[in-house]
């Protein structure tokens, strides 16, 4: 094990030697440091690695799995209990990996399957678990099996993988139904020379599966003992709402003159026969030894129907997006961890808090605007022509809320470059961009390159230090340098270190398998306990009181006073 301790400063060790008095004679238990932790998952932080963004081993401008295995130092010195990588698996690249044509097979970009294996061995070696994307809903369509489909008549076995309707109209030019694609446009292209048209609802290199086909189901059921059969130790699974799909595809409703959009609801989102899939895929997990999971992608309302996903035969996580879009309220926050952890009680399941991800702005961009609105949303980026957030105010917001969301009992995920308090890049100009929901919408959504862009680790060397050239396959603003790894190593208040106390802190006194309880607080306040830390955060404009007596382990931003809390800022105490 390669696991270590980080105390960054003086203040860090006297905040460990404080904290050895507070618990009487030793820290908690470190639930990382357990051995045979069947329950990590429960309380886990998991740090999202975004591969083509993350680190360049080679050069080309393209983040890689060498790159990965570069930096494994550095995510073990910051702390975190596992990986996820987004997907790295042969593929076209029309929408960044996630249009797979090989599920077996790692993408030459990105390396290769023995590349693979050796960082997963030395993440291992290093103690960090490792989990893989899954992306079941839809491939490529330069897949072996789509290529088949095409080349195939209709009604024929190969095309019975995948949703091939006939058009309607009178020669069949019209598309089977009125479906939009997430990415704009319609869900359906047709196939040249016929009748028939198959389902996207994606970009139209990504044709769906059908689900209702056995071939289908057991194709997947291979996959996913490939990469365990290789020491994975689980599956993040891409639109895990959308496999199934309402029998007949009916229409989406028309409501004031327009199709809607159906972006949670609809025939094509969240249909109860996908628990029939992942029921038998934790049977399929169950058979490995040591603790495998799965952790749903769903965007799904109302928010009781994500509990349907982590009953205890399916799956272990699901990611909390209504937490994700809450707006900077303390009363909002209040309320949606209150609900969120007591539906998430009635099924036995953790809450897995999520702040951003490489779907959604990051969160010191969204934090930044005046209104939240919908740049919460998957794709609805921020872009030049777009109202710019005030990019210290989100970074105050940020540091904050990550306060207060490390300390909640449950599973964390953090996004590359949100331990650096990393903006969205906003001005980005579209000459530039990739998304193929800006390709598709000619720029009407912005789409989320912004949120992809490569990380900074240097900042007076070309491209930021992300690899050994200045080439990068997204541009990175001017403003990276002062978010660059090696420019907030020795800065105590950065916020690279700030991330670096607050997770030691958390493995030592257990918040992630603690127990929240509300304490007073003022109205632009929330206040709990969690085992024996307390835990303010002040959403408000105006600075809030502390307890008398209190003892500050760990605060966001330096103290007005040593009683007084800045607006936009957390702090952590040892409980009286």
């Amino acid at each position: 094990m390669f696991r270590r301790k980080f105390l960054a400063t003086s203040l860090a060790t006297a905040v460990a030697l404080s904290l050895t008095s507070f618990h009487g004679n030793a820290l908690a238990a470190s639930p990382k440091t357990a051995a045979g932790d069947q329950d990590w998952a429960r309380h886990s932080v998991i740090y999202q690695i975004y591969p083509r963004s993350f680190a360049d081993g080679d050069g080309d401008g393209m983040g890689d799995l060498s790159g990965v295995v570069s930096r494994l130092d550095y995510l073990d010195r910051l702390g975190v209990d596992a990986l996820w990588l987004s997907p790295f698996y042969k593929s076209p690249q029309a929408d960044a990996g996630y249009d797979v044509a090989d599920y077996r097979v790692v993408d030459p970009m990105f390396g290769s399957n023995a590349d693979f294996e050796r960082l997963l061995e030395e993440a291992h070696a290093r103690g960090m678990k490792v989990i893989v994307d899954l992306v079941p809903n839809h491939t490529s369509d330069e897949h072996a099996w789509f290529q088949a489909a095409l080349q195939s008549p209709p009604g024929s076995p190969e095309r019975a993988r995948y949703i091939f309707r006939d058009g309607r109209g009178e020669n069949g030019e019209l598309p089977p139904n009125n479906w939009p694609s997430v990415f704009g446009k319609a869900a359906w292209d047709r196939v040249p020379g016929e009748k028939q048209w198959y389902l996207h609802l994606f970009d139209s290199k990504q044709p769906d599966l059908n689900w209702d086909n056995p071939q289908v189901r057991a194709e997947f059921e291979q996959v996913l003992r490939y990469w365990l059969d290789r020491g994975v130790d689980g599956f993040r699974v891409d639109v895990a709402h959308g496999l199934v799909k309402e029998t007949g595809l009916p229409d989406l409703p028309v409501e004031e003159g327009r199709e809607n959009a159906g972006a949670l609801v609809g025939p094509m989102w969240d249909q109860d026969g996908v628990h029939e899939i992942y029921r038998a895929w934790r049977r399929v997990l169950d058979d490995y030894p040591g603790k495998r999971i799965m952790v749903a992608e769903a965007w799904v309302t109302p928010r009781e129907r994500l509990t349907h996903y982590v009953r205890p035969d399916e799956m272990h996580q699901a990611f909390n997006f209504d937490y994700l879009m809450t707006t900077w309220d303390a009363g909002a926050f209040k309320e949606v961890i209150d609900s969120s952890m007591a539906l998430t009680a009635t099924v036995g399941a953790p809450t897995t808090w999520v702040t951003s991800n490489h779907d959604t702005v990051r969160a010191p961009s969204r934090y930044g605007l005046k209104e939240l609105g919908k740049h919460a949303l998957p794709g609805n980026g921020i872009g030049p022509a777009t109202a710019q957030p005030d990019e210290a105010l989100g970074l105050r917001r940020a540091r904050a809320l990550a306060m207060l969301t490390l300390a909640l009992p449950g599973s964390t995920y953090i996004y590359q470059g949100e331990e650096l308090g990393l903006p969205e890049h906003t001005t980005m100009d579209g000459r530039y961009r990739q998304d193929p929901m800006f390709l598709r919408t000619k720029g009407e959504e912005v789409g989320r390159d912004g949120c992809r862009v490569p990380l900074p680790w240097k900042a007076e060397v070309p491209a930021f230090g992300f690899g050994p050239s200045d080439k990068t396959w997204l541009p990175q603003p001017a403003s990276y340098a002062r978010y660059a790894v090696d420019r907030q190593e020795g800065a105590d208040d950065s916020t690279l270190n700030l991330y670096r106390k607050i997770l030691e802190l958390r493995q030592e006194l257990a918040l992630g398998s603690g127990r929240l309880q509300w304490a007073d607080a003022g109205q632009d306040t929330l206040a709990f306990d969690n085992g024996d830390l307390r835990v303010l955060i002040n959403m408000g404009e105006q600075t809030t009181t502390l307890p008398a007596g209190s003892q500050v382990l760990l605060s966001s931003e330096p103290l007005a006073a040593p009683d007084r809390l800045p607006a936009n800022a957390a702090v952590w105490l040892k409980r009286t």
